[in-house]
């Protein structure tokens, strides 16, 4: 059964995810990111196997990280084509008020052979004008 609501994923920052600047490594970041989305692509259209990533839609990061930071992914389905559905991220260090990051990618529905196939997904209404108006950017990314 397809499940959209939100997934919440946690990450403790630790030596080895620094980069040379002593906080963390971008390509770290951007992991960490696109797998706490796969989960939630994975809970809407089905097993890991069926899902592979197409996009990352611009990530902007606006706040360094350090070590010992707890990172708190939250995602959820924001846009549903035929074979793709768009995943929205975002991601609180420490609890804080504002998220360090936010974006969103997209990912495909394939077969046995890697081929994309219709997922059937529809996706409820939006629960707040914010998820609203994320739907509405997620719906303008190509």
């Amino acid at each position: 059964m397809a499940s959209f609501e939100p997934v919440t994923v946690a990450r403790l920052i630790k030596e080895e995810d620094l980069n040379h600047h002593g906080t963390l490594f971008a390509g770290r970041m951007a992991e960490w990111f696109v797998e706490a989305c796969f989960i939630s692509a994975c809970c809407a259209i089905g097993r890991p196997e069926e899902v592979v990533c197409l996009k990352l839609h611009g990530l902007e990061f606006t706040t360094p990280a350090s070590k010992g930071d707890i990172l708190t992914f939250r995602t959820f389905p924001a846009h549903a084509g035929r074979t793709s559905i768009t995943i929205f991220g975002s991601v609180i260090k420490n609890d804080g008020p504002d998220p360090m990051i936010q974006g969103f990618v997209t990912f495909v529905k394939v077969d046995a052979d890697s081929r994309p196939v219709p997922h059937g997904i529809v996706l409820p209404e939006p629960r707040s004008e914010e998820e609203r108006r994320i739907r509405e950017v997620a719906r303008s990314l190509r």
